[in-house]
């Protein structure tokens, strides 16, 4: 695995770090009543966030408890919108793959 495999972990760090620091430096051009504003909509996230997970959580005690599952494992980091598309030359890979199966 070479150094050119980390560059999209490196671009969405650096984009998120470019996006935090936008956002902060914009918090400064903002009133008090809309700093309240929106510190109020990030306590409501914040809220709803937590209760997601809360009930997540419950829900994965009770399958381990009922036995149905042994183990939960955690998603992948990777999101699927970081994989890069390939262009193939030809028809789709999907009518090859069932032709193949024919």
């Amino acid at each position: 695995m070479g150094w050119a495999s980390c560059l999209p972990y490196l671009y969405i760090t650096i984009f998120t770090l470019f996006s935090c620091t936008y956002l902060l430096d914009q918090l400064k051009t903002l009133e008090l009543a809309e700093l309240q504003q929106l510190n109020q909509a990030i306590q409501d996230y914040l809220t709803l966030k937590e209760d997601a997970a809360k009930r997540m959580g419950a829900f994965h005690q009770a399958l381990l408890t009922s036995g149905l599952v042994r183990q939960i494992k955690k998603p992948s980091q990777e999101r699927l919108n970081q994989r890069r598309l390939i262009h193939v030359e030809g028809k789709p890979v999907s009518e090859t793959i069932i032709e193949e199966r024919r």
